[in-house]
Formats: C-alpha cells, sequence, structure tokens
C-alpha cells in the first residue's frame, strides 16, 4: 500500500472513530458481506475502506465534513434494497450506514404525519401507524426498506396509482451536506411557495447532493375494507385498453397491476399460490390485471366491485376472480416479490422503464421484439395506472444486453417516456442516461450537483459520471 494513502487512511480513521465511536466505525474484516451490495443484479460486491453506524443528524454531518476535507468519497445506505448499485460503496470510501438511526421520533395525528429517522424501515412505520389507525403509503415491494432509501430513489411501489411516489408523500427533510452542516427543508405544511423547493430537489438524487437524517412523512387513514379482483385478458392490448377506463370509472383502485402470463404463472409457483383459475382460462390468457379497491365502508366496497366487474366484462374480460382476506393478500404479496422470482429464475436484469400509460402496449410490444431481435427475452408486470413497467431481462453476453438495454430505453424516451420510473440510475443505468438524455440538461445537473457537493465527495458514479456497471 502507498504510504501517503495508509497515513491517511489511518488519519480518517482516527477522525471518523472520534465522531461516531470506535464501536460505530468498521474496518478490514469487520465488514461484513452485506455492507459490499445492494439488490442490483449487475456489478460485483465492492468492500469500503469504512463504513461509518451514526447515531445522530450531528454525527453524519460531521462525518461528511470530513470526508470532504479528506477527499474520501461516501456513499449513504439504508437497508441496502436498492436494485441500481446507488447503495454499491466506494473501494476506498467511507460507507454511511443508518442502521442506528432507525427511530419514529413522532406521530402526529392532528396533522397526520410521521417523523422518522432514514434508518426506519417500512414494516416498522406501517406497525406503528397502524395503531392510530393511520398508514405511509409508499409500499415499493419490500418491508425491510428504509424510508431513507424511499428518499434516495425517489421509491413508489403498487400504490402509488392513488397515493403517488415517495416525492407526493414527503413533506419535509433534515439533510446533511458535504460542508458538515445541516438544513432543514419543508415541514409538516402541506403546501410551500417560498422559494426553492429543496426538499424535491434532494429526492430521487440518490446521495449525491446530500443525505437525510431525519424524514416527514405524510399518513392516510387506513381504511378497513380491502378487495382485489384479477382479471384475465386474451391479450396485452386488451389489458391496456382497460386501464384507462378503470381509471376514468371513479372507482379510484389503490392498485391497478398488469402481469403476463409467464410471470403469473412463476410466481403461482414460486409463492405456492392457488388463485382457482381454470385451466382453460390460464390457456386463453395472455396477460391479467390486478386491481386493488379499498373503502371505510363493505357496502360501497361491494358496489364499486360490482361497477368494476360489469365495466371489465364489457371490455372484453375473459372472467374475473374476486380475491379477499388471504387470497388477496397472497396475490400482492407474491407480485411484491416479482423480482425475487425474477433472480431464482435467472434473470441477468430487471429495469423499471416508465412510458405514459397510454403507450404501454407499444412499448412492451417493441421491448419484446428487441429482445427477441438481441436473441434474448424479456418478460414481467407493472404498474399499469401510472405507465411503470417492470422487465425481467434475459441476456447473458454482458455487451449484447448493454445495447439491448440503451434500445429499450431509447425507446422509452422516444415515447414520452424515462428510463426509471422507480429504482434510479444509481451505477447501473448511469451510462446510458449520459448517452440518451439531453446534454442541455445534464450540464444544469452537474451545475447542481458541484452547488451542493464541490468537492465531488458525495456518491461519485451514480446519475452524472462513471461507466455503467455490467
Amino acid at each position: 500500500m502507498d504510504a501517503d494513502l495508509a497515513r491517511n487512511g489511518t488519519d480518517a480513521a482516527r477522525q471518523f472513530a472520534g465522531i461516531v465511536g470506535e464501536s460505530h466505525l468498521l474496518t478490514g474484516e469487520r465488514i461484513g458481506p452485506d455492507y459490499r451490495h445492494d439488490e442490483a443484479l449487475v456489478g460485483e460486491p465492492v468492500a469500503p475502506r469504512f463504513v461509518a453506524r451514526p447515531e445522530t443528524a450531528d454525527q453524519v454531518a460531521a462525518l461528511l465534513g470530513a470526508a470532504t476535507r479528506l477527499q474520501i468519497p461516501v456513499t449513504g445506505r439504508g437497508s441496502g434494497t436498492g436494485l441500481s448499485a446507488a447503495a454499491r460503496p466506494c473501494p476506498d470510501g467511507l460507507l454511511v450506514s443508518f442502521e442506528k438511526m432507525n427511530r419514529i421520533l413522532e406521530i402526529d395525528t392532528d396533522n397526520q404525519v410521521a417523523v422518522v429517522q432514514p434508518g426506519v424501515t417500512l414494516a416498522d412505520l406501517d406497525a406503528a401507524t397502524a395503531a392510530e389507525g393511520l398508514m405511509y403509503t409508499v409500499f415499493p415491494g419490500e418491508l425491510s426498506a428504509s424510508v431513507g432509501g424511499n428518499v434516495g430513489t425517489n421509491a413508489g411501489g403498487m400504490r402509488a396509482v392513488k397515493y403517488g411516489v415517495t416525492r407526493h408523500n414527503v413533506l419535509g427533510l433534515q439533510a446533511a451536506l458535504p460542508t458538515g452542516e445541516l438544513i432543514r427543508t419543508g415541514g409538516k405544511v402541506t403546501k410551500l411557495s417560498t422559494g426553492y423547493d429543496l426538499t424535491q430537489l434532494i429526492i430521487g438524487s440518490e446521495g449525491t447532493l446530500a443525505l437525510a437524517t431525519e424524514v416527514t412523512v405524510r399518513l392516510y387513514p387506513r381504511l378497513a375494507h380491502a378487495a382485489t379482483l384479477l382479471v384475465p385478458f386474451a391479450d396485452l392490448p386488451a389489458v391496456m385498453r382497460a386501464v384507462p377506463a378503470v381509471v376514468r370509472s371513479g372507482v379510484d383502485p389503490n392498485i391497478l397491476e398488469y402481469i403476463d402470463n409467464l410471470t403469473l404463472a412463476a410466481l403461482s409457483y414460486s409463492q405456492n399460490l392457488n388463485l382457482g383459475i381454470p385451466d382453460s382460462i390460464r390457456d386463453a390468457a395472455e396477460a391479467y390485471l390486478v386491481i386493488g379497491v379499498e373503502d371505510r365502508d363493505h357496502g360501497r366496497l361491494d358496489d364499486g366491485v360490482t361497477m368494476l366487474g360489469e365495466l371489465l366484462e364489457s371490455l372484453g374480460a375473459l372472467d374475473l376472480y374476486v380475491l379477499e382476506g388471504n387470497s388477496a393478500h397472497a396475490l400482492i404479496e407474491a407480485r411484491e416479490k416479482a423480482f425475487w422470482t425474477a433472480k431464482a429464475t435467472g434473470a441477468d436484469d430487471v429495469i423499471d422503464t416508465v412510458v405514459p400509460r397510454a403507450q404501454m402496449h407499444q412499448f412492451i410490444t417493441r421491448a419484446k421484439d428487441l429482445a427477441l431481435a438481441a436473441n434474448g427475452g424479456v418478460v414481467g408486470c407493472g404498474h399499469a395506472g401510472d405507465g411503470n413497467v417492470h422487465l425481467a431481462v434475459f441476456c447473458a453476453d454482458d455487451d449484447v444486453r448493454h445495447g439491448l438495454l440503451h434500445d429499450i430505453f431509447a425507446t422509452a424516451m422516444e415515447l414520452g417516456g424515462a428510463i426509471s420510473g422507480e429504482h434510479g440510475l444509481g451505477r447501473a443505468k448511469v451510462q446510458h442516461f449520459l448517452d440518451l438524455e439531453d446534454p442541455v440538461k445534464i450540464a444544469l445537473m452537474r451545475q447542481i450537483k458541484n452547488v451542493f457537493d464541490p468537492a465531488g465527495i458525495l456518491n461519485p458514479g451514480v446519475l452524472l459520471d462513471g461507466e455503467a456497471t455490467r
């Protein structure tokens, strides 16, 4: 090891340990394998040089200030459930793990907000808000995910069709800057027209501008009655024609998903689902709609289900299955585990491209044609209500797959969409973004990055520089 590098590392270790304490700074063999990766399917695990586990916002700010002075790259980590390698550390860098900052600071029932530290998991927040008859409505499919991770990627999930994504549900932040300072943005108010909206700028920035140290989230009433409809159609165009009709119906679904037949078969097998679909329907169906509805009143819920049944029959549905209780929960849980099913079946990558929902069929058809031409394949499901298409990509050759993804992302952008709807770009998709996005916009983003982080320590290789991880 270079002597200067060794001395710098010793000095850094001493400064970081002075901030968080010796027991909360990990180096060498004390850095376990979980700190070396997130859940992205591409790229190799990377061991950071330091892992700090702060307990307070002041400690986070002090860590960033020290890292800036020492010119050490910093990556923030919540639960490590991201899918784009944004939480994968730098080899000579500092990983700031928020596992110790996992307290729910306040549940304010009058203002219907919760104030939490970034390491709070969605499971813990859901349990705490349930006791008050409220809920945080961002469910990106993995309840072990952290609220801070939601902020970093602007996470969405199935309920976004009704409640929106993270940026619609975070009202305020406390955040640590690379300068070692703490700022507060927003608050418990639901409207704000006073200067630039720094809350929204930080949300979705994937740890490249600041690290959230406290998050104020919006809560909604937890409705008592719910049902899930599973609706088979003979082909994907029929599914996509049904989606806007369901959105316009006035029933206001909280879940509106499509699942292709291969994905539903894989989910049914891997999750041991018994949905009661006869073989004749299963053989005839190319894709399914999954529709969730909820209400305070069971009678009104039944009326909504009846209305949807009549509407979907008029739109060519092959049948309609109304699931309640355990069977409904099992289907939704299986859908939320679609990534793990894709991983288990050998997918080489998973993408979350978004297009206007009216263009979903056109996009999916072109993506399948592109994959076939590359001797690969794509299957999947997605948030039909907001145009977010999740595709498992099967194409083993790294270079061929890189070209295929470039073409798929280019197609989405031509149709008015974007590369990622909710997983973020991370390190996995950054080169596609730099190749395809308007250079004027990228230049403006670089200027914003430079204002927040002039030393460039926060998550280098994510969003605005670096080669694609393959």
